[in-house]
């Protein structure tokens, strides 16, 4: 039995098929991008490794929600990674100091309708001083930032990375997660539960199709000593020669993407990270001391 086609509608299909093979033809690349398109969500993304990881998720064409006390540092960033790559990026500006800074963020991803496919922890400060002449506040927030909020979007975003079986988070610790830390022990701390934390979720997700990678950077060019009030003359001594930003941030996303559970970012950090386990603690406690003076 032969259909029932009139000669009109055969040139008119006939003309779609003619189009739609010039379109695969010149745009093949294209189209496998917009349908391959993820999303990203970065915290901290307004500067240092959180805004290099940022071009680093846009080169690859994905989308992203980038977030940030400052807004108009995210602004110059987006207009930027927009006209550069093309891609999508909505803006929050939150402080996930904050007790009720994560569950803002996940309700702002949610009201947009975005799914986030990559999770990027990376806002996080420190401090240093004698535990007892520290500020609280200050000790607070941190452990609200570098813990608990890091926690939080990770169980807020993990379930729906269960559904759709894919999900990469990168958790941003630090060599300082291996050791104790006089004189910035809070900071320390924070770091090793991170690490930990890291740990234990890669285990538990891996067989869901999502993985989970600690960012371990050493002593980095960003604004971090500068904040935790580090003086000149110390661990990030002026004269010193430390992995730039974009550095740490290539390594830790291409260990994210590869599924790497621990990344230790260069060879001489590997070393100290792993040297540890062969001392007495107290050794390495004191050691460290001697290192932060």
């Amino acid at each position: 039995m032969k259909a029932n086609t009139t000669k009109g509608e055969v040139g008119s299909f006939g003309e779609f098929l003619e189009k739609f093979n010039f379109v695969q033809r010149e745009y093949p690349a294209s189209l496998l991008k917009i349908s391959s398109m993820k999303t990203a969500l970065i915290t901290g993304a307004s500067s240092g490794i959180g805004r290099e990881l940022a071009t680093c998720f846009a080169q690859d064409g994905t989308h992203l929600v980038l977030t940030a006390r400052n807004t108009q540092e995210l602004e110059k960033i987006a207009v930027h990674l927009k006209q550069s790559y093309g891609i999508q990026i909505h803006l929050f500006t939150c402080d996930l100091a904050s007790p009720n800074g994560a569950n803002e963020l996940y309700q702002f991803c949610q009201s947009q309708g975005i799914h986030i496919d990559y999770l990027v922890n990376n806002a996080g400060f420190g401090d240093t001083g004698l535990f007892e002449q520290t500020d609280w506040s200050k000790n607070e927030q941190m452990i609200q930032l570098n813990i608990t909020s890091l926690t939080h979007l990770c169980r807020l975003f993990i379930p729906k990375m269960k559904v759709a079986k894919f999900g990469r988070i990168l958790n941003v610790a630090s060599t300082a997660a291996f050791q104790p830390g006089p004189t910035m022990a809070v900071y320390f701390a924070t770091k090793s539960y991170v690490l930990h934390l890291s740990e234990a979720l890669h285990n538990e997700l891996e067989t869901n199709g999502i993985t989970v990678t600690a960012l371990c950077p050493g002593p980095t060019e960003t604004n971090f000593a500068q904040a935790a009030g580090f003086k000149s003359d110390g661990i990030f001594d002026n004269k010193k020669k430390f992995p730039s930003a974009q550095e740490v941030a290539v390594f830790g996303y291409k260990a994210m993407q590869k599924g790497k559970t621990v990344a230790i970012h260069g060879i001489l950090n590997y070393i100290q990270a792993n040297a540890s386990r062969f001392f007495p603690r107290n050794w390495v406690v004191k050691i460290t001391r001697w290192m932060m003076s």
